[in-house]
């Protein structure tokens, strides 16, 4: 309960319903917007984690927003997982840059003769991930282990581990990659 007080003071918070939020050891949560609204939904933030001005948004009944060890996640970042049982899971040591979005809906429902023809689907990234500023993971993609996806690309597809893709839709420009946090001179 004190972890959740902690997250209260510097962050906007709502909790409505039957919904849980698990905190890991030394996380850095600061100026976040974090939305829970129906029932048994839960966030998990595990150990390690830095969101700065991240906006995390779970709508609906049994949804998850789980985010791995030592994630770092920039501002103005949106994670979205809305609906009935739909995941964004995201592995550990991954790296999102500012202005990234990950949804696993479109937003509203669009219906033809009486049903939905848009249904909402889960998101999986794999361990080390590095999203670039700007990009946009639609929903039901994984991308595995490894993987970057380039500045302002649209992610429409599953993206295979140690691969680098970009553009709109994002289209695979390299495979057998490897990346470092730190910067070289």
């Amino acid at each position: 309960m004190l972890k959740l007080l902690k997250l209260k003071l510097r962050n906007k918070v709502e909790l409505k319903g039957k919904n849980t939020i698990i905190l890991g050891e030394n996380i850095r949560v600061r100026y976040c917007d974090i939305s829970l609204r129906g029932n048994n939904n839960k966030l998990i933030l595990s150990d390690g984690v830095n969101l700065k001005r991240v906006c995390i948004e779970i709508t609906g009944s049994n949804c998850l927003i789980y985010i791995g060890k030592h994630c770092i996640i920039g501002e103005n970042t949106y994670l979205s997982s809305r609906g009935s049982s739909t995941h964004l899971s995201i592995g550990n040591y991954c790296m999102f840059s500012r202005n990234v979005k990950l949804m696993t809906s479109d937003g509203h429902d669009i219906t033809k003769n009486n049903k939905i023809i848009n249904p909402n689907a889960s998101i999986t990234i794999g361990h080390r991930v590095w999203l670039a500023d700007s990009c946009v993971i639609l929903k039901g993609n994984d991308i595995q282990d490894n993987a970057i996806i380039g500045i302002n690309a649209v992610v429409t597809k599953n993206v295979k581990a140690n691969s680098i893709v970009a553009g709109n839709p994002a289209k695979m420009i390299g495979q057998d990659i490897t990346w470092r946090e730190e910067l070289t001179e």
